[in-house]
């Protein structure tokens, strides 16, 4: 791809809000591919100062060899999990994010997962759907005085700490970095601890070597019967086989994913009935799109205004 014009060029791959794109227009050159195809994608990068992504971009070696005058990847989101932050780092190459934008949409979703599988209103909208009229076998429960376990007390578990409260649950909080992040309304529990006492499980960590696949049959075995499961944090934080069993069996009553180990997700969980699958939807709010988009923004204009 040949230069129009001497400014830095930034290469969207992943769609963000016009008026973010709007506002880039006016310092830079802005390349956006957002639709296009991978491979077409990668043979446009040769003259790319900057590119944009989001969590479907994998930003990995391939991607830095066909980019050599890349000086910023700039993900629109909270994880990292798709860049290869390490790469990134042995040439140079800075990685900005924006982890505050999503918190209150991710928070928001969580608690709307917490009522729909209390209320069980996805099998009553399937059963209308299906001419099925459940009333007599949807009788639910409150989540008001019910144990919320929040793994992960970070920006959004406390939010959903906060959000849970508000609807007078009680909070109990874990996060690898101790009792130290964990403030009020939730109370410091080990999660060991936390299962045999939670109403409802909501996930919120990274994927790292020790979440990777925390939630197995060992720790399903461990919550009540009459306990849900919520993942809103990273798919593969989850043994969905073990997930499978432990929903079929009623070892759990039920569980909500908007996250999977791979996506599109295709997998048995589609079969049940006690869990809800979303498309990976956290962040997907006009609010935290446009918040994201202009904090990215600022970030990349900061950033090349410092390097001049």
């Amino acid at each position: 791809m040949s230069r129009a014009t001497n400014q830095p060029q930034i290469v969207i791959l992943d769609p963000i809000s016009l008026e973010a794109v709007d506002k880039l227009r006016k310092s830079f050159e802005v390349v956006d591919l957002s639709s296009r195809q991978r491979a077409e994608q990668l043979q446009a990068l040769a003259t790319a100062d900057c590119i944009i992504v989001r969590s479907r971009t994998k930003v990995n070696r391939e991607l830095f060899d066909g980019a050599p005058k890349l000086k910023v990847v700039a993900r629109a989101g909270v994880g990292l999990d798709n860049v290869d932050t390490k790469e990134a780092e042995s040439r140079s190459i800075r990685v900005l994010s924006t982890p505050h934008a999503p918190t209150t949409s991710v928070a928001e979703l969580v608690l709307g997962f917490m009522i729909a599988l209390a209320r069980g209103i996805g099998k009553g909208d399937r059963g209308i759907r299906n001419g099925r009229w459940l009333k007599s076998e949807l009788e639910g429960s409150e989540l008001f005085g019910k144990v919320l376990g929040v793994i992960g007390y970070g920006r959004i578990g406390s939010a959903v700490g906060k959000l849970g409260s508000c609807l007078e649950m009680r909070p109990l909080g874990w996060d690898i970095l101790g009792p130290k992040v964990v403030t009020a309304p939730a109370t410091y529990t080990e999660v060991n601890d936390m299962l045999g006492q939670a109403d409802f499980i909501t996930l919120h960590v990274p994927l790292t070597d020790e979440t990777r696949r925390m939630v197995n049959a060992r720790f399903l075995g461990k919550m009540k019967k009459t306990a849900y499961i919520v993942n809103a944090s990273r798919g593969e934080v989850v043994d969905e086989d073990a997930l499978y069993d432990a929903l079929k069996n009623g070892t759990i009553a039920g569980a909500a994913l908007d996250v999977f180990a791979s996506e599109p997700y295709t997998g048995r969980l589609r079969e049940l009935d006690n869990v809800i699958l979303t498309p990976h939807v956290g962040a997907s709010t006009q609010e935290a799109q446009r918040r994201s988009a202009s904090d990215l923004a600022e970030q990349i204009e900061r950033w090349f205004e410092g390097s001049r």
